[in-house]
């Protein structure tokens, strides 16, 4: 069997059991999206503030726009002839805004979480890391040499003997986690991870905050704020492309890990950096989200009626977030689900492995502050 034919053998093995993905032809409209020339309202964004549909917003800054301020590419990686005046105005911004010694700004948050991680652990390196941590941080942990065990989801009693059994066997230890879990919308408990990392000398904590940023804390800064612990989270990682309705990623630290990063992080020092153009509106964006409390509180409402109307019906439902999983099972009836909920104009995916785990494939509900009351209820109904 040829090379090719064991990859068409491998896709139709995927579309057997209901797990083959394609990308989705779309047009975007707004909060709405047309398929297959069906309107539906979006509840997969990652747009959590409703930024992105905003062409307000989108006017203003064009506004600020000129010939000579409109630079498309940076042509070349920081360190090379990519570093622009404004990549350093919206890391001073970001520090300002989280108290923190340095920020530092990548392309992504897969860059951020492939690059850190191996940049900052070695063979004498411990790495504990939730059982639910995303993909990026799977992969950064693959690449690194460091020794990595996956603690159970949220178990922080297995994860204090881990400690306590290991951590003077190893140089340094790394806690990874998220602050919010992309797919089932729950929270680490920060306050006792900052308590464990205190116990010991040699405990580093990183911590991944794409789906609270912008979202979470009275200035939308995340769960470290919304705990008080910001300077506690040696690695506080977070993106643009979701609620900050740009692209990139950053981290806030300490001037010395900052400095670090610049010298080690592969996916920093060897990729073209983001347009500048792409950079100003970031910080434009940035400058307006600590003022957007009525729609982190409006989201806030959506997702609790949501929850508790799942919830109500028997459905298990680990979230206390706006990402609300309904859980289904096989994959094959997550599909069957997506598309009733689609003919009904919401448009919902299922998340089928190797995503999540067998047997907990599930509609992901990801809303934004752009999805009213009524359109929640009106969900609801289609669900019961």
């Amino acid at each position: 069997m040829s090379v090719i034919e064991q990859m068409q053998q491998e896709l139709q093995t995927l579309k057997e059991h209901s797990n083959l993905r394609q990308l989705p032809q779309m047009v975007h409209d707004g909060r709405e999206v047309v398929v297959n020339g069906q309107r539906m309202l979006n509840l997969s964004s990652n747009d959590y503030l409703g930024l992105a549909a905003n062409k307000e917003i989108r006017a203003e800054f064009l506004q600020t726009l000129t010939p000579d301020s409109f630079l498309p590419t940076s042509s070349s990686s920081r360190l090379l002839t990519g570093n622009f005046s404004i990549y350093e105005e919206l890391e001073a911004e970001l520090a300002t805004q989280f108290g923190t010694e340095a920020a530092l700004v990548f392309n992504s948050g897969y860059h951020a979480n492939t690059g850190i991680i191996p940049a900052v652990s070695h063979a004498r390196t411990l790495i504990l890391a939730d059982k639910l941590v995303h993909a990026s941080l799977i992969d950064g942990i693959r690449l690194s040499t460091a020794r990595c065990i996956r603690y159970r989801h949220n178990d922080l009693n297995q994860l204090e003997r881990l400690l306590k059994e290991h951590h003077s066997s190893y140089q340094q230890i790394l806690i990874v986690t998220e602050s919010i879990f992309s797919m089932d919308g729950d929270l680490a408990d920060l306050p006792s991870l900052v308590h464990l990392k205190h116990a010991y000398d040699n405990v580093l904590l990183y911590v991944d905050e794409a789906h609270a940023f912008g979202i979470r804390g009275a200035h939308g800064l995340g769960c470290a704020e919304e705990a008080g612990c910001i300077r506690d989270i040696d690695f506080l990682v977070g993106t643009f492309g979701k609620a900050g309705t740009s692209a990139g990623a950053y981290i806030v630290c300490s001037r010395v890990i900052r400095e670090y990063l610049v010298n080690r992080m592969r996916t920093l020092i060897f990729t073209t950096a983001l347009p500048p153009v792409n950079v100003a509106w970031t910080l434009f964006v940035l400058r307006r989200i600590p003022e957007m409390k009525e729609p982190r509180k409006h989201l806030d409402k959506i997702s609790r009626i949501l929850r508790e109307a799942l919830q109500a019906q028997g459905y298990s439902c680990p979230s206390v977030s706006h990402i609300v999983p309904l859980m289904v099972g096989s994959s094959a009836n997550a599909v069957v689900r997506a598309k009733e909920l689609q003919r009904h104009g919401f448009y919902a995916l299922p998340v089928r492995p190797p995503t999540v785990p067998e047997g907990t494939s599930r509609i992901r509900f990801s809303l934004t502050a752009e999805v009213s009351e009524e359109e929640i209820r009106a969900l609801i109904s289609c669900i019961v």
